[in-house]
C-alpha cells in the first residue's frame, strides 16, 4: 500500500506532509492511521525538536474522502462510531503532542483539514487558503473536532460556523484565531522558518512544560478530551446512520440538493 504521507527531517525539525494531492489531501482510513503512528513516533523521538504539518498539492486538507464517506454511509452505527474514534484519537494525538506543531496551511482546510489547524501551536497560511466546516450541509456536525476548533475560535464564531456551514477565507480565519499569520505563497516557506527559529531558542521540557500549561489552565487535560471524543464519536456515528444524515450524504454522493433544500 501507498503511504500517505511525505516526511523528511532536519536539523531536529519533522516535517509531515498530507500526501494525496489527487484528492486534494481527503482523510480516509490509511491517513488517519499513518499520520496518528507518525506524530505518536515523534512524540517518542527526543530527537525531534518540532513537527511541521502541510499538503503536498493544492490544498492542505479537503476533510473527508468521497469513497471513505460511501463506505461509512453503508457501514453500522458501531462501525461508525469506532471509525469516529480513530479520527478523534489522531486530533488528540496532534492537540497533546509534547512537541511545538506549526501548521503550514498551503491551501484550502474544509472538515477535519480545519481540525488539524485548530490542533497545531501555530498556524501560518497561505493568504488565499479557503476553510471551511461544511458538515451541516450533509445533515452532519463537525463533532471530533469541535473541542479543538471551539478552543481555537471561540464558542461565538464556532456557533455560527457550525450552524451556517458557510466558506471563509484567510483573512477571517486569522481574525477569529484559527491561523496567527497569513502570508502570500512565495512567503510561506520563510513564514515558516521564522517561526521554528523561534521555537528552536526555547528549551524542550520548558516548551513542553508551556504548552501543557496553557491547555491545563484553559481547563482542557487528556482524559477530559478522551471522555468528549467518545461522546462526540458516538454522536457522529448516531447522526451519519439516522435519517436526515443518510439523506444528506446520499445526496452529496448523488451531486443532487438534499432533501430540506427547497427551490423556490
Amino acid at each position: 500500500m501507498a503511504s500517505t504521507l511525505a516526511m523528511s527531517r532536519q536539523d531536529g525539525v519533522l516535517r509531515v506532509a498530507l500526501d494525496r494531492a489527487q484528492v486534494h489531501n481527503a482523510f480516509d482510513d490509511a491517513l488517519i492511521a499513518e499520520l496518528t503512528a507518525a506524530l505518536a513516533e515523534a512524540d517518542r523521538d527526543a530527537a525531534v525538536r518540532a513537527v511541521v504539518l502541510t499538503g503536498n498539492g493544492a490544498s492542505f486538507s479537503a476533510g473527508a474522502d468521497l469513497n471513505w464517506m460511501r463506505g461509512m454511509a453503508r457501514a453500522s452505527e458501531d462501525e461508525n462510531r469506532a471509525d469516529s474514534e480513530r479520527l478523534a484519537l489522531l486530533m488528540r494525538t496532534l492537540n497533546f503532542l509534547s512537541k511545538p506543531t506549526v501548521a503550514r496551511v498551503n491551501g484550502a482546510a474544509y472538515g477535519g483539514g480545519v481540525g488539524l489547524v485548530a490542533c497545531c501551536d501555530i498556524a501560518i497560511a497561505a493568504d488565499h487558503a479557503r476553510f471551511g466546516l461544511t458538515e451541516v450541509k450533509l445533515g452532519l456536525v463537525p463533532a471530533v473536532i469541535s473541542p479543538y476548533v471551539i478552543a481555537a475560535i471561540g464558542l461565538r464564531q464556532a456557533r455560527r460556523l457550525f450552524l451556517t456551514g458557510e466558506l471563509f477565507d484567510a483573512g477571517t480565519a486569522a481574525r477569529i484565531g484559527l491561523v496567527h499569520e497569513i502570508v502570500a505563497p512565495d512567503r510561506l516557506d520563510s513564514a515558516i522558518d521564522a517561526a521554528l527559529a523561534l521555537l528552536a531558542k526555547g528549551a524542550p521540557l520548558a516548551q513542553h512544560e508551556a504548552k501543557r500549561l496553557a491547555l491545563r489552565v484553559a481547563g482542557t487535560d487528556r482524559d477530559h478530551a478522551e471522555r468528549l471524543d467518545r461522546a462526540n464519536a458516538a454522536l457522529i456515528a448516531r447522526l451519519r446512520v439516522g435519517a436526515e444524515g443518510q439523506a444528506g450524504l446520499g445526496a452529496f454522493l448523488d451531486k443532487q440538493p438534499p432533501p430540506w433544500i427547497r427551490e423556490t
